[in-house]
């Protein structure tokens, strides 16, 4: 292996995008989570095509898990905890998942480890759909217990009879480069809508190709817009001028992702080519202050003088990285480094001693490209199983319905089509779609 990456190196060739990658599922017994095979069959149900444009709640969550496995009672279902329903789609990043030694790093046997954190998706998925149940059918009753008492309004009959929960799950793409792994679930009622899923992975790591750093993009269309989801680990470091690494990094991910696309269908090939772009992961953007005065504002929580000096927002401002893309506003602690199985930053405790000390930072972000996105949420979660905390962002996109499905609604469903696609009414049905 070693002889051949150095030859590469020397000639200048890159790896192609399946080395170090893993893919889930890895055998027989678990291809049902995946079966891209069957994707893209048609459906007329009414209940999941309405409007020729509608919007979908999406739910990101990303979180470096410093190389340790998944605890057995690890319970991740509070970083569902969405307002008011459940999203159409959840796409989970993970940084770190395995230990960066060298056996990791230069392997390309699927790890177990992706399976355990997709089977801890598919538990705090279902515990969300139950609890949503449940919250229903509570719902139902004082509902029915108000129209016994006086006269509710009508409007708010509609509204509540508009909610719907999915019957379950499904995992469309999961994909896994070293320590790097992203995984997408969608609704089920939606699978038949998503077509064209593909995976492009790359390494900016060890010798600027191995897979310890760099990103896994996935992309889909979702009947007739195309998303992209890319899981990133960009270069560390909090020494001045190592946010030009990162900077790198960025630009060899988006210069060398590029998607495979049949010669007869005209798809994105670029990340930046697809409709709708979300970026997430552990972007190690730090803050250019020194550290004492760093710590001091941290105590004082004074966020907005640490954001003026955040790297990664500073590039966003003056156009030397991601220019173009988009962050909500940040009113959470930052996320890095804390001191393992604690809520106490690492270098703040009394008597600490080894380990690295970093000035605190919010290096595990959440970001867009492209027009017909709303985010809704953004904050951080409180697991402390690693240095970092997770981060979640919530959105709403808008997605094109094809005209021909469009008009074989109107044929189907004639002019009850026309009744449920009125101003007010589409308002009630996109809230709780």
């Amino acid at each position: 292996m070693w002889p051949r990456l150095v030859a590469n190196k020397i000639l200048g060739k890159r790896l192609s995008n399946n080395n170090f990658v893993a893919d889930f599922p890895g055998d027989a017994k678990t291809c049902g989570l995946l079966d891209i095979s069957s994707l893209g069959q048609p459906s007329l149900r009414d209940n999941t095509i309405l409007n020729q444009r509608k919007d979908n709640l999406h739910d990101y969550n990303t979180w470096n898990v410093g190389g340790d496995a998944p605890q057995e009672n690890l319970d991740i279902a509070g970083w569902l905890d969405t307002p008011n329903n459940i999203c159409d789609i959840y796409v989970f990043g993970f940084q770190e998942i395995v230990p960066l030694r060298a056996s990791n790093v230069l392997g390309s046997e699927n790890s177990k480890i992706s399976m355990k954190w997709n089977s801890l998706i598919r538990e705090a998925l279902n515990k969300k759909i139950q609890y949503c149940l449940e919250k229903q059918e509570y719902n139902r009753k004082q509902l029915g217990i108000r129209a016994q008492k006086t006269t509710f309004i009508e409007d708010e009959k509609t509204l509540f009879q508009s909610s719907t929960i999915p019957e379950d799950f499904r995992c469309i793409i999961c994909k896994q480069m070293v320590g790097i792994l992203i995984s997408v679930w969608i609704r089920s009622d939606l699978r038949p809508y998503v077509r064209h899923p593909s995976v492009s992975c790359v390494g900016c790591g060890i010798m600027g190709c191995l897979g310890n750093k760099g990103s896994v993009s996935v992309r889909f269309q979702l009947h007739e817009t195309s998303f992209c989801f890319v899981c990133t680990h960009l270069a560390s470091g909090g020494r001045e001028g190592d946010e030009k690494l990162r900077n790198s990094d960025v630009a060899e991910i988006f210069s060398r992702t590029s998607f495979h696309r049949r010669p007869s269908l005209d798809l994105p090939r670029n990340i930046l080519d697809h409709d709708r772009v979300i970026l997430l992961g552990d972007l190690n953007y730090r803050v250019s202050l020194p550290e004492a005065t760093t710590r001091l504002l941290v105590d004082r929580k004074e966020w907005d003088a640490l954001l003026d000096n955040d790297q990664l927002r500073m590039g966003l401002r003056n156009g030397q990285v991601f220019e173009g893309w988009h962050e909500g506003l940040i009113k959470f602690a930052p996320t890095y480094k804390y001191c393992l199985k604690s809520n106490v930053y690492s270098g703040c405790a009394e008597g600490q001693k080894g380990g690295k000390w970093r000035a605190p930072a919010w290096c595990d972000r959440i970001i867009w490209y492209g027009e017909g996105l709303e985010q809704h949420l953004y904050t951080r979660g409180e697991s402390n199983l690693s240095d970092h905390r997770p981060v979640k962002a919530m959105f709403t996109a808008e997605v094109q319905v094809s005209s021909t499905i469009k008009g074989l609604q109107k044929f189907f469903l004639s002019e009850r089509f026309d009744q449920i696609t009125t101003k007010s009414e589409k308002t009630l049905s996109d809230r709780y779609l």
